[in-house]
């Protein structure tokens, strides 16, 4: 991942670093500066109050419900309809025709007018139109065996079994959130940084946020019209339930469309890291226990962790790594001989020797945990990300100037050998069936569109077209014979 902006070719604040290692680009792990947890931040900073205007839902779980959501300067309305669960219409793809329940996600508060025109055109999907103040439209089913337990134990008295949660850790799963003009949305370019949901993505999360609301709202109101002894989720349960996800379809899309604001989140935590590794810290340095009690926190996430992994390392082997490093930490603080050193950065030092010594998954994790001991820092560096112009030409350059800086910076996807039989064995397809993307052998789907994206490739198409052209040729008029 090559910096391709203003912002990421700044130096960053620990010179000597590299923005990113190509083998660790996989292996990333969640932080503060993940989008979730960083629109999250933002709302809890900004104090939004989000409450429930309306949960007209009857018995058989047919009805509407509208939630109230109010940042400082701004509000916004979900609606949702509940529909009673379909057991053979229903379908987590989003070719289907019926679903548990249907939403929209609006501006400003919903007018009985808005929620009829919801009602009426959501369901129709792709031929349906979206009001101008509409964001988002979704779709979400529920876990058929997960929602009854929980409802049946709620009705009961009682709460659900954790291992029975666990099996998936949601009550609902989302098959769809359409926005950025789709269905006649209102496009995010036109909300510009100062909208409350301007940031990378807030729109979708805040509308994936409210599903898992609304799915754990429901579960407790379905269980009180079972019986009247029925009880609330614990809070800690709660909190544990998530939302399920269909098939992140966008995701992919997103990737291609936005290769420069991509580099800008990974550079602003780049910058995060190499700040948190500069501290200069003492052993008593309440940091050194943070982040150790961090660590035993993402250890026991890893041992519980039920997910198995094809590509990744296991949970187990990452559980197995932080377990080294946490010891790591604490011999340098015993013995002391790692803050004895002239700079006094120990955070630095323990990621130098550790690195290569773990698995990508665990050396992320710690590098990850670090951001906590710099928060107010790495968060002002990710509210300095704006979604950049993707699209940016200097048209007075010449074909020579772009070669140049293709040897120059790209050079790493030039020497990538394309000529092999396997370099374009697989290919990124759209499925006629489910209407989502598919990665398949390309014999097997010999007349589809590559959605794949294809940077070694492009670069050296480019260079061989531009290889083609006399050297002064403008940039401009290169673009308009390609």
């Amino acid at each position: 991942m090559t910096a391709t902006s203003e912002q990421a070719a700044k130096p960053l604040p620990r010179p000597g670093h590299e923005v990113m290692k190509t083998s660790r680009l996989a292996a990333i792990q969640p932080s503060r500066l993940s989008g979730t947890r960083a629109f999250m931040n933002k709302m809890i900073r900004e104090r939004w109050s989000i409450s429930i205007v309306r949960f007209d839902v009857d018995s058989n779980a047919d009805g509407t419900v509208v939630y109230s959501i109010k940042a400082p300067e701004q509000e916004f309305s979900f609606i949702g309809f509940s529909r009673p669960p379909s057991r053979t219409a229903r379908t987590g793809r989003i070719i289907g025709q019926a679903w548990d329940m249907m939403g929209a996600l609006i501006e400003g508060p919903a007018t009985e007018e808005e929620i009829e025109s919801a009602r009426r055109e959501i369901p129709k999907l792709y031929t349906g139109r979206a009001t101008s103040n509409a964001l988002i439209w979704c779709r979400s089913n529920r876990s058929m065996r997960v929602f009854d337990q929980t409802m049946a134990a709620l009705a009961d008295g009682r709460q659900p079994q954790v291992d029975d949660i666990a099996q998936v850790c949601y009550l609902m799963r989302n098959t769809g959130l359409d926005g950025n003009g789709t269905f006649g949305t209102r496009s995010f370019p036109s909300l510009g940084a100062k909208h409350a949901l301007g940031g990378v993505l807030e729109a979708q999360l805040l509308t994936a946020y409210l599903m898992r609301e609304y799915s754990c709202d429901l579960v407790e109101h379905l269980a009180a019209k079972v019986s009247s002894r029925a009880i609330k989720l614990a809070p800690e349960l709660r909190r544990y339930i998530g939302v399920g996800n269909g098939s992140a379809l966008g995701l992919i899309f997103f990737v291609h469309k936005h290769p420069r604001l991509i580099d800008w989140l990974l550079s602003a935590r780049e910058q995060a890291i190499a700040l948190a590794r500069g501290l200069t810290l003492e052993r008593s340095d309440r940091r050194i226990e943070q982040l150790s009690d961090l660590l035993q926190r993402a250890i026991v996430f890893r041992q519980q962790d039920r997910m198995v992994y094809e590509t990744f390392a296991s949970s187990a082997q990452v559980a197995d790594d932080l377990e080294m490093i946490f010891g790591q930490l604490h011999q340098f603080q015993a013995c002391g001989t790692i803050f004895e050193r002239e700079t006094v950065q120990p955070l630095d030092v323990l990621a130098e020797e550790l690195d290569g010594k773990v698995v990508p998954e665990a050396y992320e994790t710690l590098l990850s945990l670090y951001l906590e001991l710099v928060p107010d820092e790495a968060d002002a560096l990710l509210r300095a990300v704006q979604a950049p112009d993707e699209f940016v030409v200097s048209p007075a350059e010449t074909v020579e100037d772009l070669i140049t800086l293709l040897r120059q910076d790209y050079q790493w996807a030039l020497d990538v050998n394309l000529s092999g039989p396997d370099a374009y064995r697989y290919v990124w397809y759209k499925s006629e069936t489910a209407e989502e993307p598919r990665r398949g052998a390309r014999e097997e789907v010999p007349d589809a569109i590559d959605l794949g994206l294809d940077v070694c490739g492009g670069i050296q198409s480019l260079l061989a077209d531009l290889k083609a052209e006399h050297s002064d040729l403008s940039v401009a008029r290169f673009l308009l014979k390609h």
